[in-house]
């Protein structure tokens, strides 16, 4: 069986290139094209036709709802991932409206966005969708767990955030670990990214 071909839409970098990173770990998953624009993701998913497309809903010129009209009218094959901080419930409807098939926030583990991908990408109805809130995925994490993520995410190495929580560098390793595990991802790049879409949100209310 070939690969889910994804094409990934997000205008913060870092963001798009911590999703992107999950999926190519992942098997039987390959990106095979970025945009950070409406405009952009346009043009290279009528080029690439991917299978999926997992987009944000706030885009420099335009809104995620306006790539899902362009992908029903034009790619009618592709499923559409709507992965957004922007976490509002006007917006869901707008977007369930639209055509998504499967609504996450950024906050999602990587099982779960893996999960969305193949959901979608197996030809789940539209109208059936995943909502996962942050709330869910931090209340698995500890106290100490918690302040080692903001402290991650903000880009302290482990040495400052030991100097910072007052205790020993080894402990803070173990921490991150747990923190990865828990969350389900595999890299310090990807927490940073998580917390990137975070204050996003918070930022824009």
């Amino acid at each position: 069986m070939s690969d889910i071909t994804v094409l990934v839409l997000d205008d913060h970098e870092v963001v798009r290139r911590g999703i992107c990173d999950i999926l190519d770990r992942a098997d039987g998953i390959t990106v095979v094209a970025e945009a950070s624009s409406v405009a952009q993701a346009t043009r290279r998913a009528d080029a690439v036709r991917p299978q999926v497309i997992l987009s944000d809903l706030r885009l420099p010129d335009g809104t995620g709802l306006d790539v899902i009209h362009h992908v029903r009218e034009k790619l009618p094959d592709t499923r559409v991932v709507v992965l957004t901080s922007y976490d509002d419930d006007d917006a869901k409807a707008a977007a369930r409206s639209a055509g998504a098939d499967v609504f996450l926030a950024k906050t999602a583990s990587s099982a779960e966005v893996l999960q969305a991908v193949k959901d979608a990408a197996t030809g789940r109805e539209h109208g059936q969708h995943i909502d996962v809130h942050e709330d869910d995925m931090l209340s698995r994490l500890t106290p100490m767990e918690r302040r080692v993520l903001t402290l991650v995410g903000q880009g302290l190495a482990n040495r400052e955030i030991a100097t910072e929580l007052g205790i020993a560098e080894k402990t803070v390793k173990n921490h991150v670990t747990s923190v990865l595990a828990k969350m389900g991802l595999q890299r310090r790049t990807q927490v940073v990214a998580w917390a990137t879409a975070r204050r996003a949100q918070s930022f824009r209310g």
